[in-house]
């Protein structure tokens, strides 16, 4: 008989806040050819050359205001996580991160060392990108051909709409939003332009039609920046907000990113008159670098230097009670349906 179990991915951390640990970090995140998509030769010497000589010694600054005697913020909230989801759905349930520890060549092989044969993988992204959702599942199903070729692996598509992650974002957003506030900022993470053209199946439809992520088109089954605008929607009808806009944080690089910029989004809000500003990041499912320290200290200092007077950064759903019971609907469901085989199809 079959015997199933869950693996969670995210997307990583360094195993300390020291400068060499974040290089070996940034080393593997960056070579990823899904993450920086040019030719090889020329990702290793923007990487080797440009890159990790300077920015490590930036990044292990910025980790080292966030760490915590647990460790990354990131792994042990996504510990916690699976630990909760366990004990709900009464099968194993594995842990992995993209990049560095838990690899997911350990999780797999610990997995099918308690005989699952049959894994769901739920990526922990709720919208697709190449960088985040594909990579993964990519990933995973070259480590489980090599380390446990006879097991079953089913992906979860990804879920920017899905009531159950709808409801436990706002659920998790409803003590700040219930103290007073201006305005709601929904920051992303940000993408090059270029990644949402690579990825639009038409060919035709993404950043090429005028209101693209508005007009209906099969591209939005893997467009990014539309599953984002869907996910904000779905939020502010739910919660009853109606001061809001949407910016992408996070870009590197001088090519063009998917704007507005949230840095600049920031000083903008300000400029026009907001004084108390609330912050929620719904691409990212637990606290990490980018929120922690990128929104809630930099954008709370910008905010401030810039004529704000109040500044709100929303915790990410973590470990919220309605975040585990929205996981663990993934689960039935996609147990309980051979459809769900064919999710992974979204990250051919």
């Amino acid at each position: 008989m079959s015997r199933r179990g869950v693996l969670l991915v995210n997307l990583g951390s360094p195993e300390s806040a020291s400068v060499p640990d974040v290089r070996r970090y940034l080393r593997e995140f960056l070579m990823d050819r899904r993450v920086m998509d040019v030719a090889y030769p020329w990702r290793w010497l923007v990487v080797h050359g440009a890159i990790l000589p300077r920015r490590p010694r930036r990044s292990a600054e910025a980790y080292g205001k966030i760490w915590t005697a647990e460790g990354s913020p990131l792994v042990a909230t996504s510990r916690k996580v699976r630990e909760e989801l366990a004990r709900r759905v009464g099968m194993p349930v594995g842990l992995a991160m993209r990049y560095r520890n838990p690899t997911i060549a350990s999780a797999i092989g610990r997995l099918s060392g308690e005989g699952v044969d049959s894994l769901l993988l739920i990526p922990m992204f709720p919208h697709y990108a190449m960088s985040t959702f594909e990579t993964v599942v990519e990933r995973v199903r070259e480590v489980q051909a090599r380390v446990a070729p006879a097991m079953e692996v089913r992906v979860v598509a990804p879920y920017y709409d899905d009531p159950g992650y709808i409801n436990a974002l706002v659920a998790s957003a409803s003590e700040a939003l219930s103290q007073p506030h201006d305005h709601v900022l929904f920051s992303y993470h940000g993408l090059p332009e270029r990644h949402l053209r690579k990825t639009d199946p038409t060919g035709a439809h993404c950043l090429r039609v005028e209101n693209c992520c508005e007009v209906p088109s099969e591209a939005h089954r893997t467009c990014y920046r539309a599953q984002c605008f869907r996910t904000t929607d779905a939020f502010v009808r739910r919660a009853g907000v109606t001061r809001y806009s949407v910016a992408f944080q996070s870009r590197l690089g001088r090519e063009p990113w998917l704007r507005p910029y949230t840095d600049r989004e920031i000083v903008r809000l300000a400029r026009d008159g907001v004084r108390r500003l609330a912050v929620i990041c719904p691409s990212f499912v637990a606290d990490c670098l980018e929120t922690l320290e990128e929104i809630g200290l930099r954008g709370r200092e910008v905010f401030l230097a810039s004529g704000g007077r109040g500044f709100t950064l929303i915790p990410c759903l973590n470990v919220h009670p309605d975040w585990i019971a929205a996981l663990e609907a993934m689960v039935s469901r996609a147990f309980a349906s051979p459809a769900s085989r064919g999710a992974a199809g979204r990250a051919g």
